[in-house]
């Protein structure tokens, strides 16, 4: 079966409560919205909990669970693919902020555990650490859909250019980041990572955030977005809770590839790294 060229994707900005049944209502309403757009939707990293560490154990659940079975009974119904923004995910004794993501069938095609975990300390600013709680994921995530492969990371992820390329070098046309970067790293590195990856990678980037809460006791920056293989943003929102809606040319990810052909330059004489090996 031939690719079809145009992805209608929707990025759900959800405003996320400290109640879970609230926040899966919500998300279920805000997919059945946004499918009437869109062929893929996204919800934000912990679209079902507060994001920190004093919240992961309090609202992990196992999955399959309440929380995947409200995202695959909206996939169904809406005949749409959610990627389910990730939840704190009980698994054999270990946390791990997970991505599930479903086919219009309802069926959970794949899960994303968190490769890179947050663990930062910006003096004055902000000072976090997943690790603390939450275990690494070890594998990379993609699932196929007629409008080509898409990959997945969540958040810190996206800082790292080596799996992005891993994900190019698989076929992805599209990589989306739930994300919840705060008000001191949003503001100076939320949109540049994104068309970075987007512009390295010669391919689409989406990056959903929650909704901003003054009142949270950790602040997204929100400004869910999507960027274009030429690294020029497409489609954005501001931090209120919102959908954002891009409509994808995969077809121009060959152009871009095929305008400037990054790829074929294998130059591996230049590149020894011998000495750098683990």
């Amino acid at each position: 079966m031939a690719t079809k060229p145009k992805l209608r994707l929707a990025l759900i900005q959800l405003a996320v409560t400290t109640s879970k049944e609230d926040n899966l209502r919500n998300a279920s309403i805000k997919i059945a919205e946004a499918a009437k757009r869109a062929d893929v939707v996204a919800l934000p990293e912990c679209f079902n909990s507060p994001y920190g560490t004093g919240y992961f154990k309090e609202y992990s659940e196992e999955i399959p669970g309440a929380s995947t079975e409200v995202l695959s009974k909206a996939a169904k119904q809406n005949k749409v693919y959610v990627i389910g923004g990730s939840l704190p995910e009980a698994k054999n004794g270990k946390l791990f902020n997970t991505c599930p993501v479903f086919n219009p069938d309802g069926e959970m095609i794949a899960q994303h555990q968190k490769v890179h975990l947050f663990d930062i300390n910006i003096p004055g600013k902000i000072s976090f650490q997943e690790s603390k709680i939450l275990n690494a994921g070890n594998k990379l995530t993609t699932f196929n859909t007629p409008f080509g492969k898409i990959g997945i990371g969540i958040c810190y992820d996206i800082r790292f250019a080596e799996m992005a390329q891993l994900y190019a070098k698989r076929g992805c046309k599209l990589l989306v980041y739930p994300g919840a970067f705060n008000m001191t790293t949003g503001p100076a590195h939320w949109e540049l990572l994104q068309r970075s990856r987007a512009l390295d990678n010669q391919l689409y980037v989406a990056t959903v955030s929650p909704a901003r809460s003054e009142t949270a006791s950790y602040t997204a920056w929100g400004h869910s977005t999507v960027a274009s293989p030429w690294g020029k943003v497409i489609s954005t929102t501001e931090h209120d809770e919102d959908i954002v809606y891009a409509e994808l040319d995969m077809d121009y990810v060959d152009e871009v590839r095929d305008q400037i052909p990054l790829r074929n330059q294998k130059r591996k004489d230049l590149y020894d790294v011998s000495d750098l090996a683990e």
